[in-house]
């Protein structure tokens, strides 16, 4: 099976106006990732997202996960949807996935909203996403979703639970894992679009979850250093501001693809 173009089924469309595509995190989904801010996203835009191979109904594939492809199946999506130009929201994984879409595609790419993400990881990240491989591949799911929990809900939230509330939430993370979440931290241990940053021109937003154990906030500083221009805002949450803070992830959003529109 290919990458080259996404399945309908596995192409979200919601609301009309301006495009915007999503590109979303490994071991997640469009919905699981940004479906607590879908409605907001979609009331001003026509909102497309692709679930890569393995995430929502999309099949996985036999061959090893590459941004390019995932970059092009986007663009695909918005080309099936009537889309010329849009902007590109990338979260975690997904802030990979939009750059590459950016260099790749630079006359479509109207600008950037990248959150907790990256350009490279570092050694220590590599380590947590390497036993996140690990324990996914062993069919440790419960014991991954428990190590993922703590890495990726902030301190304040995570001692707000009773461990029975965690043990009960880590259960039902175990049970929904992406059946391609192997593959996409795969990808997410070998994705390297530091080259690509110098070719950003569009206008970019950085948004930095300063509470993140996953994704420290200097890899997420480094992107708008190395992205001309680039502005930053910064969410106090830990890796999920879906889950934490959607309302405020949502207003940071909004209002800067609000600002570019204004000023179109």
């Amino acid at each position: 099976m290919t990458n080259s173009i996404p399945n309908a089924h596995a192409r979200t469309v919601h609301g009309s106006g301006p495009g915007l595509l999503l590109a979303h995190g490994a071991g997640g989904g469009i919905e699981a990732n940004y479906g607590p801010i879908m409605e907001g996203l979609a009331a001003q835009h026509t909102v497309v997202g692709v679930d890569y191979p393995g995430s929502g109904k999309n099949p996985t594939t036999s061959t090893p996960l590459e941004l390019d492809a995932l970059a092009d199946q986007l663009v695909a999506a918005a080309d099936a949807e009537g889309l010329d130009t849009f902007a590109v929201c990338g979260y975690s994984l997904g802030g990979p996935v939009a750059i590459r879409a950016a260099a790749r595609h630079p006359e479509r790419v109207t600008s950037l909203i990248l959150t907790a993400t990256f350009a490279r990881l570092d050694t220590r990240t590599e380590l947590a996403a390497a036993i996140w491989h690990q324990l996914y591949g062993s069919g440790q799911h419960l014991l991954l979703a428990q190590y993922l929990t703590q890495l990726t809900v902030s301190a304040p939230v995570l001692n707000s639970l009773t461990s029975e509330q965690v043990r009960a939430a880590a259960e039902q993370a175990a049970s929904a894992l992406p059946r391609g979440t192997g593959a996409q931290v795969d990808l997410v241990r070998r994705a390297d679009v530091r080259s690509d940053l110098a070719l950003i021109t569009v206008p970019t937003l950085i948004v930095v979850t300063t509470a993140d154990n996953l994704i420290p906030t200097a890899l997420q500083y480094q992107l708008s250093e190395a992205i001309p221009g680039a502005r930053t805002a910064e969410l106090a949450t830990g890796h999920l501001p879906f889950l934490e803070r959607p309302k405020e992830w949502l207003e940071i959003i909004t209002g800067f693809l609000g600002r570019r529109q204004d000023r179109d």
